[in-house]
């Protein structure tokens, strides 16, 4: 599947659009900071670790302080665009797919859907959603661990025969339950802690529901 790659060129394609003080929904990062965190993520071994180790956090910050002062910003996008450097993890066969499917596909949707006139969800096709679907399956206990209440993941599907039980996921254990309703991708962007612009159905109590929007479920 050449998703991932489609993703990279598209997210990159409206990087250079949309300018590099547009907003995201990435907290208060920019464009140009989305930018910088891509390339920092693939290609910088010193600034990278901090992307999941906190303590590493400033470290980061401080790369992408760097990046952004020796590229311009059409220059970063244009690195960002080109793919990681061959002597990054990134580059061996078989990394992109599961490596940077969410990852681009997430932050793409972080420019579309941000600002003053964001973006509805797209069209993917049947054969992404199938993969998103996987992926949820493999991942969504680590998606949803400091989920607050139980969760159930429930796939919208493109036609739904007469009498079949809906497919799901039970992401999360625990009592209450709160299950979220919708396509795959829209699932992923939920996932991912982007749970007001995910378009999904959430289906259990009210107290329940309110306890997993407050939960931390950014990547």
């Amino acid at each position: 599947m050449s998703f991932a790659k489609d993703e990279r060129a598209n997210l990159c394609d409206l990087l250079s659009e949309v300018g590099p003080d547009a907003p995201t929904l990435c907290g208060d990062w920019t464009a140009h900071d989305l930018a910088a965190h891509l390339w920092i993520r693939e290609t910088d071994p010193v600034g990278a670790p901090g992307i999941l180790a906190k303590p590493l956090a400033g470290l980061t910050e401080r790369r992408m302080a760097e990046a952004k002062s020796r590229w311009s910003y059409e220059e970063l996008v244009d690195r960002v665009r080109k793919g990681p450097a061959r002597f990054s993890v990134f580059a061996l066969p078989g990394v992109d797919e599961p490596a940077n499917t969410t990852e681009f596909f997430v932050h793409h949707e972080d420019v579309r859907r941000a600002g003053g006139q964001p973006l509805g969800p797209r069209d993917l096709g049947e054969d992404v959603e199938e993969w998103m679907w996987r992926r949820l399956k493999l991942l969504g206990r680590a998606f949803f661990r400091r989920a607050k209440v139980g969760v159930v993941l429930e796939r919208v599907p493109a036609t739904v025969e007469p009498g079949s039980d809906p497919e799901i996921i039970r992401a999360q254990g625990g009592n209450p339950i709160v299950t979220v309703v919708g396509k795959p991708s829209e699932l992923v962007v939920f996932a991912n802690g982007r749970t007001q612009v995910a378009d999904v159905k959430l289906v259990g109590e009210q107290e329940a529901i309110d306890a997993l929007l407050d939960s931390d479920l950014s990547a």
